[in-house]
């Protein structure tokens, strides 16, 4: 008969093995050649030296850079600035909150020990974190990473067609967390509002929303008016943080040299490998950039950026993390202070380190205007023109020059019905309607509300229409009621309205 679990008071149905004989009847993968494996082997080896590549070039920069020609500054901080102490009951309640299911790191420790020990781990650990803090030096091993690639694509071409993600001590990142909520606590209340990532009260619909609304005002400023658009995309963005000048932008931020120090000491030698499969590269020792997959990365990054702002009224700059939109509201077919700004963003990536990627940077113009032909000029970056397009993918929404949202609409509905086969196949294993509905909510209602406070209100009935025909599909095939989209729409609307009147820091306060 069906087995149950051992010490477990679930007992496993007939019905939820159907389909698992199918499964395992399936042919088993063969095993790998010795050239296989010697191809894994010097593929880890080759994307470990790639991964590293910006080593010499910020070197380079460091020594272009007098604040940063140094390196990291490692006199006594005892003195300079307050020094940030974390409590044991902040460290327990970090190991109790820990995701069990991620792997381990470096050091073996996983996420499931430190949860269920953490009534015993917590003293030891809080006097060890306090140690490094109040040395501004973290222990090597917490800096180990093993860097397991990703493909972008799914049949890679080159090394560039793999991502790469740091696999790094638990322990480490629950220490990474108690940091990151101490500095974003920390941080001025006027730093860069026009960055909506690790921010409280931001979102990506809040970029995106402010994105419309500042290109709609201009819009409807007066006939003749029209906006560009210019979607900057970064090379090995995290990559290429050079951590002295990181330090500096930081005390400048108010934090202390301690602190500062530390971040310091967080970014430079950093033994990394590279795991291909069963092969782990040699080690390697850097001193550049953040490592994709840990806590504090995209919020240094962050930080990083926040001088990186808009010089002229008629520009702005926003951002979410590396996600950067350069917006010209130009008037009389001056596109004069836009192109000025993009030379000053120029500009201000060869000093701070950062390579633009010109063939994935785009440039969309939005102009309602019939009466007159426009000759646009061409952006140039690096020696390079911008190339224009009619749509942009935008934190998950498509953009069109006539700001419709039928594109946008047609590519989630595509997109959600595939998923319903999957639904229905589950529904065909006869599992209960709850896991249905769960399984809903997660993979198909998430797709259709996605950002749905930027598009939903200005969709066509038509559009609508067709996502509700999903909705529907999905109720027949669960046999239970589910929200409308407009529901959902309006009870979000209200949440972030609240939110937004009750935050007076918050860029779109004012709308």
């Amino acid at each position: 008969m069906f087995p149950k679990y051992p010490h477990s008071t679930v007992s496993i149905q007939p019905f939820d093995y159907e389909g698992v004989v199918d499964l395992e009847s399936k042919p088993r993968c063969k095993a790998p050649t010795s050239g296989m494996m010697n191809a894994d082997v010097t593929l880890a080896d080759e994307l470990n030296a790639f991964y590293a590549r910006f080593e010499a070039a910020a070197k380079d920069a460091k020594d272009a850079n007098a604040s940063g020609a140094n390196g990291c500054r490692h006199e006594d901080t005892a003195s300079t600035g307050n020094t940030f102490i974390i409590s044991e009951h902040d460290v327990r309640r970090a190991f109790k909150r820990v995701n069990t299911r991620k792997a381990a790191g470096p050091d073996g420790i996983s996420g499931r020990i430190l949860r269920a020990c953490a009534d015993q781990l917590a003293p030891v650990f809080t006097e060890i974190f306090n140690l490094s803090l109040s040395q501004s030096v973290i222990p090597t091993c917490f800096k180990e990473s093993i860097i397991v690639p990703v493909p972008k694509k799914p049949h890679p071409a080159s090394l560039n067609d793999y991502r790469p993600v740091a696999l790094t001590s638990v322990v480490m990142k629950c220490f990474e967390r108690l940091v990151k909520d101490f500095i974003i606590s920390s941080l001025p209340d006027t730093l860069d509002p026009l960055q909506f990532a690790y921010r409280p009260n931001r979102s990506t619909d809040d970029a995106i929303s402010h994105l419309l609304h500042t290109s709609l005002t201009h819009l409807d400023t007066r006939g003749g008016n029209y906006v560009k658009m210019l979607f900057i995309d970064y090379s090995s963005a995290f990559n290429t943080i050079i951590p002295s000048t990181l330090t500096t932008k930081l005390e400048h931020l108010g934090l202390s040299s301690s602190l500062c120090q530390w971040i310091c000491n967080f970014l430079t030698g950093r033994p990394q490998a590279v795991r291909m499969g069963g092969h782990l590269s040699a080690s390697l020792t850097l001193s550049t950039g953040a490592p994709q997959g840990c806590v504090l990365s995209p919020l240094l990054y962050s930080l990083y950026t926040y001088d990186c702002v808009a010089t002229t009224s008629s520009t702005t700059i926003i951002k979410f993390a590396d996600d950067t939109v350069v917006v010209g509201l130009i008037s009389d077919n001056n596109e004069t202070a836009y192109l000025k700004e993009i030379r000053n963003l120029e500009n201000w990536c060869q000093r701070n380190n950062l390579l633009l990627n010109v063939s994935k940077t785009k440039e969309l113009i939005v102009d309602f205007s019939t009466k007159q032909e426009r000759n646009y000029q061409t952006p140039i970056i690096n020696e390079s023109p911008v190339e224009r397009v009619n749509s942009f993918k935008y934190l998950g929404v498509h953009i069109t020059q006539d700001l419709s949202w039928s594109w946008h609409i047609n590519t989630v509905v595509k997109k959600a019905r595939q998923r319903l086969y999957h639904l229905r196949r589950l529904r065909d294993f006869r599992l209960p309607s709850k896991v249905l509905r769960n399984f809903y909510s997660c993979t198909i209602e998430s797709i259709l509300t996605g950002n749905i406070l930027t598009w939903f209100g200005n969709s066509t009935m038509q559009d609508r229409r067709a996502l509700q025909r999903v909705v529907r599909s999905a109720e027949r095939t669960i046999h239970t009621e589910l929200p409308d989209l407009h529901s959902i729409y309006s009870r979000r609307c209200w949440t972030k309205a609240r939110k937004i009147v009750k935050d007076l820091s918050h860029p779109n306060n004012g709308l």
